[in-house]
């Protein structure tokens, strides 16, 4: 349960550097300016998202390997874990921003 908070917070925080993170400002913009599906799929923390837990699932670590014996598939199904969990995730986060005491 612990690699599992870990993995979806970690698909959180690359997740938010793509769609928010200054660093990434320039190659979001020019993205946004040549790519219409690509430029609105960069904007979007469900999209980014998801294609970030294929990335993980990939390269870190695939949690539903571990409940799924179907090979590739498991891919598919880490990228809509990734995207529920990062939407979950920053809608908390959204709402303490937005009903913090001031």
């Amino acid at each position: 349960m612990d690699k599992l908070l870990i993995w979806l917070l970690a698909a959180y925080g690359m997740t938010q550097i793509l769609v928010y993170g200054t660093i990434f400002d320039k190659p979001r913009n020019w993205i946004k300016n040549n790519s219409k599906f690509f430029g609105s799929l960069i904007s979007c923390m469900m999209c980014t998202s998801t294609w970030v837990g294929f990335f993980f699932s990939i390269v870190v670590w695939s949690p539903m390997g571990q409940f799924m014996g179907i090979p590739y598939l498991n891919i598919f199904f880490d990228g809509m874990l990734a995207s529920g969990g990062v939407w979950a995730i920053n809608s908390i986060v959204e709402w303490f921003e937005d009903n913090r005491p001031q």
